[in-house]
């Protein structure tokens, strides 16, 4: 039950029969109109639901806004669950519903169960989210954590609206950074030896989490990688490490509860050739010739500061000015290796192969120049027939009470995961990397994330839901357990909740859905932490009006249908912070020490 679709359902069938009446000249194709909005009034006092239905038909209608509202409010008034229509500023209409309209939420609700909120809207469309994908060099930081959340979050949500959704990690183990991680190891592994090796140079990866390797390295080769040539010894270094590395990484997101059904390797886009000889990366830049999208040029220098990726040079471009960049860009470098963009491309031709026509990639906040580029690519791959949705998650600023946190020893530059997984726990980080939008900066608290106050807001929303549970282990105590069961419940005379603090309890309950479907078409899983938020103070609130006034407490031993009639709305509560929390990847405790 959603009921903002049903009252969006309720005006357009209102508009047909008037229509049918002659009442209205409807053209052909006109419903529903474009922009229609179904969705709660900013101020409380003008109602239930606000729509702009009349503004939106104004144009096919071809008449005045406050005209066409002044028509469709009545007919509206007459309609079963609408107590109330009234017309306001330039054509709005406020409608206020009937008691019985959100008392029949709670019903909805448990016989949903978990399935409350669900919807078709993907109708099976396959989607490919790929997130995290930091290059394995190390430990993941605070802000792959972020990303990670971010992504499976995201996951989540457009799987419980219907798409078949594909959760990838893309390993860039290939290229310029993998070379300097394995010097870094090289380095290791001469000290694993008893060489002094001194500071290491600035381009290079000093963490310590790298003398293991060197000492695993040195424990069986001895000193036998230094008489190799240095092809074959990075090639014995990368067989080993990379794995290492791979599973380490992946072993921290298994602590955060984020798993991908696929993990991409660069290296087979540069190994796996055609009969021609051709790698992954050639094969598509040999497409993308064809239909006269590359060529050979050069390329102005840019103004201010220049990117990596310019050489004063005639070299291979793509046409991505074509399809919205700023310039065409560079697919070979001057040593006839590949650029990170040319990788890139290739990668993409991949997804789009497998049949991704919805494609959504999070990134660091270090990527934003690169988003232009790799739509344009998307765009020229897919002849304007895939998207692709970039989602840039920024910084996350650590603090310990206010005072940013110090560097971690281990990783040498940055605070890890782990180290914070270790600290606050899973939960914590989960909830808390979703209370803002993903394109703003976070700030991340070591003390108020652990904090057991309405400050912090994963602690508030779990306690809301363990706080519930208590009183239905309460209620069990003083009622036969038969007569507080589901079927029991499903009988509840639910017109007895009429006290202002349970009907907005129950608007609450009732946005469920709308935000849910909200959320899934603007890529944007913060906002179920939002509501979630707001939900556990609406019921915190109204826990704190029954300690003032008895009368109001969810359990009246003086009076046991009211009693089971509220059970039933925390037993709807419970199931819609359950599943929210769920979607975030939260556990929904049913006690708290």
């Amino acid at each position: 039950m959603d009921v903002f679709a049903d009252i969006e359902k309720q005006i357009l069938s209102t508009v047909r029969v008037l229509a049918r009446r002659g009442v209205f000249a409807l053209p052909a194709g006109s419903l529903p109109p474009r922009g229609l909005a179904v969705e709660p009034p900013r101020d409380p006092a003008h109602g239930d639901i606000a729509t702009n239905a009349a503004l939106v038909l104004a144009r096919p209608l071809g008449r005045k806004p406050r005209e066409i509202a002044e028509v469709l409010a009545p007919a509206l008034a007459e309609s079963d669950g609408i107590a109330r229509a009234e017309v306001a500023g330039p054509g709005f209409i406020n409608l206020t519903l009937e008691p019985a309209v959100w008392q029949s939420v709670v019903g909805a609700i448990l016989r949903a169960g978990g399935r409350y909120g669900r919807a078709n809207l993907g109708r099976g469309e396959k989607v490919n989210v790929e997130y995290v994908s930091a290059n394995p060099t190390g430990p993941l930081h605070v802000g792959h954590g972020r990303g990670a959340v971010f992504g499976d979050a995201l996951a989540n949500l457009l799987a419980f609206v219907g798409y078949d959704v594909t959760r990838e990690y893309y390993w860039n183990d290939a290229g310029a950074q993998i070379d300097k991680l394995l010097e870094s190891i090289f380095l290791r592994y001469r000290e694993a030896l008893g060489e002094r090796i001194g500071p290491f140079p600035d381009d290079l990866y000093p963490g310590d989490y790298l003398k293991p390797l060197g000492a695993y390295l040195a424990k069986k080769y001895g000193k036998r990688l230094l008489r190799q040539s240095e092809e074959k010894r990075l090639a014995t270094i990368r067989d080993y490490a990379l794995p290492v590395l791979k599973r380490a990484i992946m072993r921290t997101l298994s602590r955060l509860g984020i798993k991908h059904d696929v993990k991409f390797n660069e290296r087979r886009l540069i190994t796996t050739r055609d009969k021609k000889g051709r790698d992954k990366v050639g094969q598509t830049i040999a497409d993308l010739e064809r239909r006269g999208l590359i060529y050979r040029g050069r390329l102005a220098p840019p103004k201010g500061k220049r990117p990596d990726d310019w050489e004063d040079r005639e070299q291979l471009l793509f046409r991505s000015t074509q399809f919205g960049d700023d310039v065409d860009r560079p697919l070979v470098k001057s040593d006839g290796s590949y650029t990170y963009f040319a990788t890139d491309i290739a990668y993409h031709r991949s997804k789009l192969r497998r049949g991704f026509r919805q494609l959504i990639d999070v990134w660091g906040a270090d990527h934003g120049g690169y988003v232009k580029r790799m739509k344009a690519a998307v765009a020229a791959l897919s002849n304007g027939a895939a998207e692709l949705d970039v989602k840039i998650c920024q910084l996350v600023n650590l603090t310990r009470g206010g005072v940013p946190e110090k560097m971690s020893k281990r990783a040498g530059t940055f605070v890890t995961l782990d180290e914070v997984i270790d600290e606050v726990g899973r939960d914590a980080i989960r909830f808390i990397m979703l209370t803002r939008k993903n394109d703003a900066p976070l700030d991340f608290d070591f003390v108020k994330v652990v904090e057991k106050s309405r400050d912090n807001p994963v602690f508030y929303v779990q306690y809301a839901h363990a706080r519930v549970h208590s009183v239905l282990r309460n209620a069990k105590e003083l009622f036969d357990e038969r007569e507080l069961s589901m079927g029991a419940l499903a009988k509840a005379d639910l017109a007895l909740l009429e006290d202002e603090g349970e009907i907005a309890l129950i608007k609450h309950l009732a946005a469920f859905p709308r935000m849910i479907a909200s959320a899934a078409r603007a890529h944007e899983p913060h906002r179920i932490a939002f509501y979630l938020s707001e939900l556990a103070s609406a019921f915190h609130g109204q826990w704190n009006r029954g300690v003032s006034s008895p009368h109001l407490r969810f359990i009246r031993e003086d009076n046991y249908r009211l009693t089971v009639a509220r059970i039933a709305l925390l037993r709807a509560l419970s199931t819609v912070l359950a599943t929210g929390l769920s979607l975030l990847g939260v556990a929904a405790p049913r006690e708290m020490r």
